[in-house]
C-alpha cells in the first residue's frame, strides 16, 4: 500500500459530519489516493462550496501558534493535568517534534524519562504519530497532533511507575455567546481520539508509558484567541475512530492496491449510494457532484431528495411532483415548498403581521463580520425608524476590525440610536437585522466588553483598597477605561436580549429573515431560504422561477445578505486590510458589502409592508414594552444589566423557569389564535392535546365530526379557524388588552355533546359563525385558556408575570439599596456593589492560597471574561488552506 494518503485526524473529524453517506466513506483520499476537492475535479464537478476563506485559514494558524508558545504552554499543561486528578509536576518543559516521526519517537521517550525520573511535564507540540494500524506502511502519512503532554504516573504509595500520554489538540472554535456548541466540541474530541487511538498502537511508546483515558482540547478562552484546555474521556471517541480505521483498511484491502484506477475514478463514485442532504453536505467537496447527479434524474423522488425532504416524508408527496396529487399527512410547510418548487411561485402562509419591523421604535442594522477574528467586525450600518418613518443609514467602516476599540464604536453607535428612540419616546424598542449570526455577534461583542467593565469594577475596588489588580490566574491587570453612557446602553441592551432569548414572547431583537420566513415559503432546497435574499427572490415573484437557477444566482453571489462573507468576498477583503497601503480598496470592499445588506434588508421591509397586520400585534408590543421598562430599571440602576443568560445565579435562574413556563403558553396561545397553518399543524399532532381538527357535518344544529380522543362529549371548546381563517382576525371579534390577560370576545364557544343515535357532536354557540357543510375547524380546549368566563363567548390569554424578585422593582431609586442592603440584595444591588464585594472575597481567598496558581488543581475560569490581548501571536503569511481541508474541518 504504498503512497497512501491516510487523511490524518482530520478525516475522522469529517467523517463524523458525513458518517452515514457511503460515497463519502468510501472515497476516502486513502481509498481513491486523491483528495475529495482533487477528485471532484477530475471526474468534472469541481467543489464550489467547501472552501476555506485564508482568513479564517489564518485564524486557525494564529490560535496554533498560540496553544504552542511558551505563554501558554505552562498554563495548559498544568490545567489539563489538574483537571485529570493527577500530581502537581516538579517542573514544566515543552519539546518542539516538528511534524517527523523519528523526532516525535525521539521526543517521547525523553520525556518519558523526565516525568519517570525527575516528576517534571512535558508538552510535545507539531507530533507526528503513525495512523492507527499503518505503521509497517513507510510512505502512508502520519498523523499530526497539535500537541501531547507527558507527565508522572504514580502508583497508590506515590511512587513513579511509569508516565501518562494526554493526547490533544487545538481547535479555534467560536464562543457564541461565551459558550461552543456540543456539536464541535465533539468533532475535536473525535480528533483527539484518533491522535490517542494511534499512539496506543505505536511501537515506538517506551516501556511504562500508557496513553491516558482521558484527552484535551486546547479552545479560544475568550476573544483574543486565549487557549483554555477542556478534558473529556475517549473511550468512546476512540471506540469510533477505532471502526472507521478498520472499515477503511477493509474496503482497500477489498479493492486492492491498485483500485480504483485513476481512469475509473467517475464509474466507481458514482455507483456508490449517496445520502444526499442540502443542509450538511454543502460542506463536503462532493456535493456539487450529487446534486448534479441528482438534477440529472428527472425523478420525483430525486427531486425531494434534491431539496431536502426528509426521507421518511417522501412517499408520502411524491404525488405532488408527479401530479397524482396525493398527498398523506404532512406539515403544510413541506406542502408548501414543494408546490413552489413545481410550480415556480412562493406559497403565502396567510399568516397577518405580529411583528415590529419597520415601526417607529425600531432600528435596523447590517454589520460585515471578519472570518480573521471571531468578534472580528469590517463594517455596520445602522438605520433609526423615527415617528416620521425611517432615517438616513449611518455607516461605519474600520481599519482594526478585531480591535476592543472596534467592539466599543458598534456599541456606541446602537447604544446612541436607542437613547435617542427612548428620549423620543418611542419604545419599545427593536434591533432589525437580517439573520441570526448578526444578533449572536453583537450579543458575544456585549458580552465581552460587559466582562471588561465587570472586571474594571473589581480592579478598581482593589486598587482603592491598596491591594494590587489581578487577574483570575494571579497576573497583573491592566485597568482599562469605563465604557461611557452610550457604550452602556448598547452593551445593556444586547445583554437584556441575550438574557431574553429564552422566551418566546420577547423581541428586543428581531430576526428578518425568520419573520418573512413566517409568511411565505420559498421553493427549493429549505436550507437555502436561511438566506434573506434567497427568501426575498422568491418572495417578490410574480412569474414562475426555476429553483435551481435561483439557488445557483444566489450561491454564485460575491456579497451576502447577513453577518458572515461569501469565500470570495472574504478573501478580496483580507487581502486588501494585509495590505497597508491598499485601505482605499479595504474601504471600497466593505462599502460594497455594506451596500447589498442595506438593499437586501429594504427589499425584505417593503415585502413586508405589503402584508397586513394582525389585531394581536399590538398585544405583542405590549407585551415587549412591559419586559423593556424592567430593562429601563436595571440599566438606569446598573443593577445586573451587564449579566448575560449563562451568569445568572441560581435564585434567578429559578425564577425564570416559572416565567418560561407561562412565556411559553401564553406564545403558543397567541400563534395558535393568529396562524391557522401552525394551529392546524399541532392540531394533527397526536401529542397536543389542546387542540383537534373538526368537520361540520350539519348545520341545524351544528354537529361536527371531531378528530380527537381528547375533545369528546361533554369538552367546552372554542373555534380559533375556520378553513384557514382566523377567527380572532375578524371584525366582530374583541381584544381586550387587561393588566393580568388579554380578552378576546365575539368567538363561538360551546360544549359538546353527544346525542344518541346521531352522528357527530352537537355544538351549539352563543356567537355562531358563517358554516357550511364540510367547513374544517381547528377547535381548542377552553380549559387551556384558563377558567370559563360567564358571557359564554370569551376566553383569555394570561399575561405572562414581570421578574418582580430579581430585578429592580418599580419603587426602587438610586438610594433604596444603600438604605436597606438586605431587603433588596436581589433587585437592585448596583454592579459596583457587588463586584466590590467579590473583589474582598478573592482577594480574602488568595491571601489563603486557594486562588491560582498556588492552588493545585488550578482552578477554572468559568466566567471566560475577556482581560486582555495578552501575548501577540506573530501573524502567519498568507496562504491558502490545504485542498485536503473543509470547512467542517475547522467549525
Amino acid at each position: 500500500m504504498g503512497g497512501l494518503q491516510s487523511g490524518g485526524g482530520t478525516s475522522a473529524v469529517a467523517a463524523s459530519a458525513h458518517a452515514g453517506c457511503e460515497r463519502f466513506r468510501l472515497t476516502d483520499p486513502f481509498i481513491t489516493g486523491k483528495t475529495r476537492k482533487a477528485l471532484a475535479a477530475y471526474i468534472g464537478h469541481p467543489d464550489t462550496s467547501a472552501g476555506i476563506p485564508e482568513a479564517r485559514w489564518m485564524r486557525a494558524m494564529t490560535f496554533e501558534t498560540l496553544v504552542h508558545s511558551e505563554r501558554f504552554v505552562t498554563e495548559l499543561l498544568t490545567k489539563t493535568v489538574g483537571q485529570l486528578g493527577l500530581p502537581r509536576p516538579e517542573a514544566v518543559r515543552r519539546r518542539n517534534c516538528h511534524g517527523a516521526i523519528d523526532t516525535t519517537a525521539k521526543e517521547i521517550t525523553q520525556a518519558h524519562l523526565k516525568a519517570n525520573f525527575s516528576g517534571e511535564a512535558t508538552m510535545l507540540t507539531a507530533l507526528a504519530v503513525p495512523y492507527l494500524k499503518l505503521e509497517d506502511v513507510a510512505d502512508a502519512t502520519a498523523i499530526q497532533p497539535d500537541f501531547a503532554i507527558v507527565c508522572p504516573r504514580l502508583a497508590a504509595d506515590g511512587r513513579s511507575v511509569g508516565s501518562w500520554l494526554i493526547m490533544g489538540d487545538a481547535k479555534d472554535y467560536e464562543r457564541v455567546r461565551a459558550r461552543i456548541d456540543d456539536a464541535r466540541m465533539l468533532k475535536g474530541f473525535l480528533q483527539v481520539a484518533l491522535g490517542a487511538e494511534s499512539a496506543a498502537a505505536w511501537s515506538k511508546l517506551p516501556d511504562g508509558m500508557q496513553v491516558h483515558r482521558y484527552g484535551a482540547l486546547a479552545v479560544p478562552r475568550n476573544a483574543f484567541l486565549q487557549p483554555e484546555a477542556v478534558v473529556e474521556l475517549l473511550d468512546d471517541h476512540r471506540d469510533e475512530v477505532r471502526t472507521r480505521a478498520d472499515e477503511r483498511l477493509a474496503v482497500k484491502s477489498e479493492l486492492g492496491d491498485s483500485e480504483p484506477a485513476e481512469d475509473k475514478l467517475g464509474t466507481y463514485v458514482a455507483r456508490l449510494e449517496a445520502t444526499f442532504d442540502p443542509h450538511s453536505c454543502v460542506t463536503c467537496n462532493l456535493f456539487s457532484c450529487c446534486r448534479e447527479e441528482l438534477r440529472a434524474a428527472h425523478d420525483p423522488l430525486a427531486l425531494l431528495t434534491e431539496i431536502g425532504v426528509d426521507r421518511l416524508i417522501r412517499p408520502a408527496v411524491v404525488g405532488l411532483v408527479s401530479g397524482t396529487g396525493q398527498i398523506g399527512e404532512v406539515p403544510s410547510s413541506t406542502v408548501a415548498q414543494i408546490t413552489a418548487t413545481v410550480t415556480g411561485l412562493p406559497q403565502w402562509t396567510g399568516r397577518l403581521r405580529t411583528d415590529p419591523c419597520g415601526l417607529p421604535g425600531t432600528i435596523n442594522l447590517v454589520l460585515v463580520k471578519s472570518d480573521a477574528a471571531a468578534l472580528g467586525v469590517h463594517g455596520v450600518a445602522l438605520q433609526r425608524v423615527g415617528a416620521d418613518g425611517p432615517e438616513p443609514w449611518v455607516r461605519r467602516t474600520f481599519p482594526e476590525p478585531q480591535s476592543p476599540f472596534t467592539r466599543r464604536a458598534t456599541m456606541r453607535l446602537l447604544g446612541s440610536a436607542i437613547r435617542e428612540l427612548h428620549e423620543a419616546g418611542l419604545g419599545p424598542v427593536h434591533l432589525v437585522v437580517p439573520d441570526r449570526p448578526t444578533a449572536d455577534l453583537l450579543a458575544t461583542a456585549a458580552d465581552s466588553l460587559a466582562g471588561v467593565e465587570l472586571s474594571r469594577l473589581r480592579w478598581q475596588h482593589d486598587l482603592d483598597s491598596g491591594r494590587p489588580a489581578l487577574t483570575f490566574d494571579g497576573e497583573p491587570a491592566t485597568l482599562p477605561d469605563p465604557l461611557n453612557t452610550d457604550e452602556r446602553v448598547g452593551v445593556s441592551f444586547l445583554l437584556e436580549e441575550d438574557r431574553a432569548r429564552a422566551m418566546s414572547l420577547r423581541t428586543p431583537i428581531v430576526d428578518l429573515r425568520s419573520v418573512l420566513a413566517s409568511h411565505v415559503v420559498p421553493g427549493g432546497p429549505a436550507v437555502d431560504a436561511g438566506r434573506l435574499d434567497y427568501l426575498v427572490t422568491w418572495a417578490e415573484a410574480t412569474d414562475p422561477l426555476d429553483h435551481r437557477k435561483v439557488s445557483d444566482d444566489i450561491a454564485e453571489r460575491p456579497e451576502t445578505p447577513g453577518a458572515r462573507l461569501s469565500n470570495s468576498a472574504s478573501d478580496a477583503i483580507h487581502r486588501a486590510f494585509r495590505q497597508e497601503t491598499n485601505l482605499t480598496a479595504y474601504d471600497a470592499f466593505v462599502q460594497d458589502a455594506l451596500d447589498y445588506r442595506m438593499e437586501a434588508l429594504g427589499r425584505a421591509l417593503a415585502v413586508l409592508d405589503r402584508l397586513d397586520s394582525s389585531r394581536l400585534r399590538r398585544v405583542h408590543r405590549v407585551l415587549e414594552g412591559d419586559a423593556q421598562e424592567v430593562w429601563g430599571r436595571r440599566l438606569a440602576l446598573q443593577a445586573s444589566d451587564l449579566v448575560r443568560f449563562s451568569r445568572t445565579y441560581p435564585n434567578w435562574r429559578n425564577i425564570q423557569v416559572v416565567m418560561l413556563d407561562a412565556d411559553r403558553k401564553c406564545f403558543d396561545q397567541l400563534t395558535c389564535l393568529a396562524d391557522a397553518s401552525a394551529a392546524r399543524d399541532k392540531a394533527t399532532d397526536a401529542g397536543v392535546r389542546e387542540l383537534a381538527l373538526a368537520t361540520v357535518i350539519d348545520l341545524d344544529p351544528v354537529r361536527l365530526d371531531v378528530r380527537s380522543r381528547r375533545l369528546v362529549d361533554g369538552s367546552r371548546v372554542v373555534a380559533l379557524h375556520i378553513n384557514g381563517r382566523s377567527l380572532v382576525e375578524g371584525p366582530s371579534a374583541t381584544i381586550t388588552i387587561q393588566k393580568g390577560s388579554f380578552k378576546l370576545g365575539q368567538l363561538p364557544v360551546a360544549t359538546l355533546r353527544g346525542v344518541s343515535g346521531v352522528d357527530g357532536l352537537l355544538w351549539e354557540p352563543t356567537v355562531v359563525p358563517s358554516l357550511a357543510v364540510g367547513d374544517e375547524l381547528v377547535l381548542a380546549d377552553t380549559a387551556w385558556f384558563g377558567k370559563p368566563l360567564r358571557s359564554g363567548h370569551e376566553i383569555a390569554v394570561s399575561r405572562p408575570s414581570l421578574d418582580n424578585q430579581s430585578a429592580p422593582k418599580n419603587t426602587c431609586t438610586a438610594a433604596t439599596y444603600a438604605s436597606d442592603p438586605e431587603g433588596h440584595r436581589w433587585c437592585c444591588r448596583p454592579h459596583t456593589v457587588a463586584e466590590a464585594e467579590w473583589s474582598d472575597r478573592l482577594a480574602q481567598r488568595r491571601e489563603r492560597g486557594e486562588l491560582n496558581p498556588e492552588v493545585w488543581p488550578p482552578l477554572v475560569d468559568e466566567e471566560r471574561f475577556d482581560v486582555g490581548p495578552g501575548a501577540d501571536a506573530p501573524e502567519p503569511p498568507l496562504a491558502p488552506a490545504p485542498d485536503s481541508l473543509t470547512i467542517d474541518d475547522l467549525d
